[in-house]
């Protein structure tokens, strides 16, 4: 008999090393008698910590709380509720931490004595897989959704835009054409954010090439340290030999711009923002299927901030539309959605990790690319930078104006922003230096940029002069603009089109 024992002693220890899952044994008091190595390292124990300790330990306090009466109820009454049937609950670790398992649990009758076996299987890798398949396919669905509203939304605009332009020269009074001005000015709010719901719905246009990420990188980080408060700590930090990624890249420049403006408003008291590239390579299935992404040659672009951060509900809805955890009227809520679109187009992925308190990061995931980049003095017509000259702005929303300042001062020139045509004039008056002015034209107030356009040019002529709307050229101001003589820059435009077209402005007088 000894030689029995000693021979299923040695089977039972070699089964309970072999198991993948976790098996505890614990007496009728649920005290833990036996357990094999993947106990251990599931609840976080040494092997002989987890020896001695109630099986109560292992659970969430309100479960413990109702074990004991579990056990006596099975005692008492031998019903199997909880026997041989397989349930999924939560399990605490050593450290306090709660995670998903799934548990079945066995009894035996030695003599009068009865011991429980229960077998667990940790779920947190499949329930981490089921929210991000449930939250990409929630994201999925409200993308096909939002490209359709957003297509027939467009049509309307297009639409109302084009009737009220083509009423506006039968106008008589002050009266009627402010609330002509204020309804153009809200529809072409509409036209923006239409464009930004289109992105997000990955039905923008793009023009992807063999991009140099680091030059980009680098550029946005020159622009943000000009533009950001001293109370911020901005770190650049470029991985060697980063291959080139296969993107758009005015859209790209505007994705890493938007992470940043992101960043840095969720650290109103300020604090530091981290911009970091490198390669990677998914070769791994379960890596791939975690972050939901093809195996393959990435670029790895991070934007790190020790901002507020994110709760576990708000990461769950940060790429959706419209929201935001900003206040109120401090931002639309598209700057996410619309990274998360240009990527996903991209044929790659954004992870986000955020915790209460702890900061985000910001992952963009850009499919690597074996062909030479492009470089930026070839992109398009990127390469007519500007040369330190000033360029005076005037847009009355503040976040386009960010915008705009912030593409100004990429391309090299020097930038005044206004808000409306009264403050313009008020800085043209005041100063000589001003090469060109950029206005919108629709503003409130008692000047439209056309008006505004035609007051400076008559005043100043040695200015040079871009319009822009989101309208179409021959139906602004009752056709009178394409007689005008002024350039009309279209919303939404690239960034190569609007270098272009002011180097275009500023050249005119050089031989």
């Amino acid at each position: 008999m000894t030689n029995v024992t000693a021979k299923n002693e040695a089977l039972l220890d070699a089964l309970l090393n072999a198991a993948v899952d976790a098996i505890i044994v614990s007496d009728e008091t649920g005290n833990i008698i036996r357990s094999n190595p993947a106990a251990s390292k599931m609840f976080g124990y040494e092997p002989d910590e987890i020896l001695g300790l109630n099986v109560r330990s292992l659970m969430p306090d309100k479960m413990a709380a109702k074990h004991g009466d579990f056990l006596q109820r099975y005692l008492e009454t031998r019903e199997t509720s909880i026997i041989g049937v397989g349930r999924d609950l939560e399990g605490q670790k050593k450290d306090g931490s709660i995670f998903p398992v799934h548990l079945s649990i066995g009894s035996a009758e030695v003599g009068r004595q009865v011991f429980f076996v229960g077998v667990l299987h940790d779920l947190t890798e499949r329930k981490n897989a089921e929210t991000a398949l449930n939250r990409s396919q929630r994201l999925e669905a409200i993308g096909q959704l939002t490209g359709g509203v957003a297509h027939d939304f467009n049509n309307l605009l297009t639409v109302v835009i084009g009737n009220l332009e083509l009423l506006e020269p039968t106008l008589r009074t002050k009266e009627q054409s402010e609330l002509l001005n204020d309804a153009l000015e809200s529809a072409e709010h509409g036209a923006d954010l239409i464009h930004r719901l289109l992105a997000f719905a990955r039905r923008s246009p793009l023009a992807p090439v063999p991009v140099d990420i680091s030059v980009f990188v680098d550029r946005v980080g020159k622009i943000l340290a000009r533009t950001i408060s001293a109370r911020y700590d901005l770190n650049i930090v470029p991985s060697p030999n980063i291959w080139h990624v296969h993107a758009d890249p005015a859209q790209l420049q505007t994705a890493i711009l938007n992470l940043a403006l992101n960043a840095q408003d969720a650290m109103p008291d300020g604090g530091k923002l981290v911009i970091e590239t490198s390669n990677i390579v998914i070769d791994d299935a379960f890596m791939a299927k975690e972050i939901e992404i093809e195996m393959g040659r990435y670029v790895r672009l991070s934007v790190t901030d020790t901002g507020h951060g994110m709760s576990q509900a708000e990461l769950g809805q940060a790429f959706e539309p419209f929201f935001t955890t900003k206040p109120a009227r401090k931002g639309t809520g598209l700057g996410l959605s619309m990274v998360y679109g240009f990527v996903k187009q991209s044929g790659g992925h954004v992870a986000l990790y955020s915790e209460p308190g702890q900061g985000t990061t910001v992952n963009l995931y850009l499919p690597a690319s074996d062909g030479d980049a492009v470089k930026v003095d070839d992109l398009t017509k990127v390469s007519v930078a500007g040369n330190g000259q000033t360029i005076l702005a005037v847009e009355d929303n503040p976040a386009i104006q960010q915008i705009s300042l912030l593409r100004l001062e990429a391309l090299n020139y020097n930038v005044i922003g206004a808000a409306d045509a009264a403050e313009a004039l008020e800085f043209l008056a005041d100063r000589s230096d001003i090469d060109l002015m950029f206005t919108d034209l629709v503003m409130p107030g008692d000047m439209t940029g056309y008006d505004l356009a035609k007051t400076v040019h008559e005043k100043w002529p040695r200015i040079k002069i871009l319009l822009t709307s989101g309208y179409a050229e021959d139906l602004l101001n009752g056709g009178t603009l394409s007689k005008s003589g002024f350039r009309l820059l279209r919303k939404p435009y690239r960034q190569a089109d609007i270098a272009a077209e002011i180097h275009a402005l500023l050249s005119e007088d050089q031989s």
